[in-house]
């Protein structure tokens, strides 16, 4: 290879070569590529034909910073204090996936990070350029983190959450109240009569809040009476749902079904059951909610209320877009479905 040819494919094109080449001006090879009407077809076609020859690539971030935008969403993953990246709940990494394909569907690239503690919180996106909005999603048991994004909505910032404590920010969440419903109305059809909710009350995770009245009030218009076996605190969810079965059993209390309100504690619960010898679904029927994947191969498979990601996904990168003015946002409730499995 001579220098002169390495010279010429180290060289990368610009808007001037291909100026040159089709006999124009650089500002209307810009215009011409950008479709500007006011540039004649046959100007367009040539400059067109001289970028293909030169296999000249447009500069798509410098258009959209000119015209405003980055073309790009940023997206950060709300963990637990120092909780190692591979231990975070796989709900979280099934939405994550679901968000950025539904950027990708409307042409935006995805920026994302995980965010744990003050040493890491950064939400400055927008104002940097990075990003044209925020998506937050994760944890809502990580209140600093929470309570950094909320100071970062007073500055007039684009964002949009997956898990708040409250509801003062733009939200999105599953259909807590529904999918309990359907989860007690499947075990009650199945003659399950002593059911208990397996979870926690009047945390930071409204979610929770919302799928045990859902259950309680299946239970309740069957004229059966409402049980929570609540879990203990500072566990994971696993051994939530371990510790949560040990007290149950060891209470005397009898019991036929479990609405356990999430898949982790779930598959904590069956690992109990299983140790103490307690068949399911023969003896007892259990259902959890979120539809982590893991279920699909526990023993039994875990019988659970799935909501619809590609929906969820959907729905934060549209209220994200509607806030940034370029569609309209209308449901904040991702709908539910009862993925049945061997577990009920």
């Amino acid at each position: 290879m001579t220098s002169e040819t390495s010279t010429r494919r180290r060289h990368r094109v610009t808007s001037f070569d291909v100026a040159e080449a089709a006999g124009v001006s650089q500002s209307t090879v810009s215009r011409a590529l950008a479709g500007d009407t006011s540039i004649s077809q046959a100007t367009r076609d040539r400059v067109a034909a001289a970028a293909r020859q030169l296999n000249y690539q447009v500069d798509e971030n410098a258009a959209r910073l000119r015209k405003g935008r980055t073309g790009t969403l940023a997206v950060v993953m709300v963990c637990r204090t120092g909780q190692d990246r591979k231990d975070i709940n796989p709900f979280y990494f099934s939405l994550l996936g679901s968000t950025c394909a539904a950027a990708a569907a409307r042409g935006y690239e995805t920026l994302v990070s995980f965010q744990d503690s003050p040493a890491n919180f950064w939400g400055h996106y927008e104002e940097r350029r990075r990003a044209d909005g925020l998506i937050v999603i994760g944890t809502s048991e990580n209140a600093a983190a929470w309570d950094y994004f909320s100071a970062l909505s007073q500055r007039d910032l684009h964002w949009v959450c997956w898990g708040s404590p409250d509801d003062e920010f733009d939200w999105v969440r599953s259909d807590n109240h529904a999918g309990a419903v359907l989860a007690t109305e499947h075990m009650i059809a199945q003659g399950r009569r002593d059911i208990v909710c397996i979870g926690p009350l009047g945390t930071s995770q409204r979610q929770f809040d919302e799928r045990w009245n859902g259950y309680a009030e299946a239970m309740r218009k069957a004229g059966l009476e409402p049980r929570l076996q609540e879990v203990p605190a500072g566990l994971t969810r696993e051994e939530q749902g371990r510790a949560a079965i040990a007290a149950l059993a060891d209470s005397g209390v009898p019991f036929d079904g479990l609405f356990v309100v999430c898949d982790e504690m779930a598959l904590g619960a069956l690992k109990e059951l299983d140790a103490r010898g307690i068949a399911v679904p023969r003896e007892v029927a259990l259902v959890g909610f979120d539809g982590v994947r893991a279920g699909a191969y526990s023993s039994p498979p875990l019988t659970t209320i799935e909501p619809d990601f590609e929906d969820a996904g959907t729905l934060l990168v549209e209220h994200l877009l509607a806030r940034l003015g370029e569609e309209t946002s209308g449901r904040s409730r991702v709908p539910v479905r009862l993925l049945q499995r061997g577990s009920a």
